[in-house]
């Protein structure tokens, strides 16, 4: 899967959330300061080209809804970022947070929970 730069995540995140929407209703779900029409439209060309969104005609315009699902994007994204970190080991990158104190013991708990139940 084809990686995003920051600009193009924000689109797909406000079109995850939205779950479809035109260029206006994109940039009205952005915070301020609003980026200009152009740069979003532009945004989502280039996001319709890495096949991550789609769109229908609906009169003059279009309805833009994501074609990727966010928890593929998240599932790949957490995987580049493993094999390019920690190579390709997940243990090493929990340990990593343990180390950092940024994970407590009922993080830990919580994830060996959700592991037990696979």
């Amino acid at each position: 899967m084809k990686q995003l730069t920051k600009a193009e995540e924000e689109v797909m995140q406000i079109l995850w959330q939205l779950e479809e929407g035109n260029v206006a209703s994109v940039i009205e779900a952005m915070p301020e300061p609003k980026p200009a029409y152009n740069t979003i439209s532009t945004i989502i060309r280039i996001l319709e080209n890495k096949e991550f969104v789609d769109y229908r005609k609906e009169g003059r315009g279009h309805i833009y809804f994501p074609k990727v699902t966010k928890e593929s994007y998240s599932a790949a994204s957490m995987h580049k970022m493993v094999d390019g970190y920690f190579n390709g080991s997940f243990k090493s990158m929990v340990s990593f947070f343990v180390k950092k104190d940024d994970m407590s013991v009922k993080d830990l708990e919580a994830i060996l929970k959700e592991i037990d139940k696979k």
